[in-house]
């Protein structure tokens, strides 16, 4: 080990707990895709650790990358060198102040869902199914059924590049389908504030179920996979033109072109990462052939030489 990596590793030490710091750890145990290589360093700081954890990255320049619930990523299977800051259980809570809900950034989108509905807040059924964390559904705009984290985010409190922890305003945050000023900024979502209206339990339950009954039936939810591979172009849906393109059911090795869902690519079991690409990138090619649209992947792809074909 050089003498840089063992000060990093010392000075980590006196940050986090032993439990907090993974060497080595295979990231397709932090996707839901359920592939990707090991992470360098995975570290799972709590909220009030991540600005010294931030900055100690910086200052030994190590490259840095940050991650929710994995649920919108695809790494590579030669993993990523570097750190790989997770923002999860550790960096999760909710606190709810009469209709307003404020969410840690590692919380999951179904728990603050859940928590709202037990206190009679309406506004959040649509992001109850969505398998992700609040930080980075508010990076990414996410919505659902008619639903975005735009119609109920009011603020969020964020770590920005030079280090500052600042709170924001909604209407600061450049909000438009999957799109926002921290991703453009590469800002840290640290906690979001959540605007909700009054409503009965009953009901936002009943909303909640009837959503997720939907999700089951329309989404390939028994595999794993990463959501909506493709962004909705616009003026058209991605399923239909994969559909369309003749490609359901299409295959690389065990990834997948879900037979229930064209916008879905999924892992049948024993699928990596390249063969996940391989596939994006064919399907990519077949749809622009056959009818001139050019699909932009929604999920994320970490550890890729450019942008693995598909910018």
């Amino acid at each position: 080990m050089d003498r840089d990596k063992k000060r990093f590793e010392q000075e980590l030490a006196a940050l986090l707990s032993e439990a907090q710091i993974k060497r080595e750890e295979p990231l397709s145990r932090h996707t839901t895709f359920r592939v990707g290589g090991a992470a360098e360093y995975l570290l799972t700081p709590n909220i009030g650790q991540i600005p010294e954890v931030v900055a100690l990255c910086r200052r030994f320049r190590l490259p840095l990358v940050i991650i929710g619930n994995g649920s919108n990523l695809l790494v590579s299977d030669e993993g990523l060198r570097g750190v790989v800051l997770e923002m999860g259980k550790c960096a999760s809570g909710i606190r709810v102040e009469g209709t307003t809900l404020f969410a840690q950034a590692g919380t999951l989108l179904s728990e603050t869902a859940n928590t709202a509905a037990r206190c009679g807040l309406s506004g959040m059924e649509f992001a109850a199914g969505i398998p992700g964390s609040v930080g980075g559904a508010v990076v990414m705009n996410a919505g659902a059924y008619g639903g975005e984290m735009k119609d109920i985010l009011t603020g969020v409190r964020v770590l920005t590049k030079s280090g500052q922890v600042i709170d924001r305003k909604a209407e600061e945050l450049e909000l438009s389908y999957r799109h926002s000023r921290m991703m453009r900024e590469k800002e840290l979502v640290l906690e979001a504030v959540l605007s909700l209206g009054p409503g009965d339990e009953a009901e936002i339950r009943g909303r909640m179920e009837e959503l997720k009954e939907k999700r089951v039936a329309k989404q390939p939810l028994e595999y794993p996979s990463a959501g909506s591979t493709f962004k909705r172009p616009e003026g058209y849906f991605a399923g239909k033109l994969i559909e369309e393109a003749g490609l359901r059911g299409f295959r690389v090795g065990d990834a997948q072109v879900s037979e229930k869902h064209c916008g879905f690519v999924i892992n049948r079991g024993a699928a990596c990462a390249a063969d996940i690409i391989e596939l994006m990138q064919q399907v990519r090619g077949r749809v622009k052939e056959m009818s001139g649209v050019e699909l932009e992947p929604e999920v994320r792809l970490l550890g890729f030489s450019g942008d693995a074909g598909l910018g």
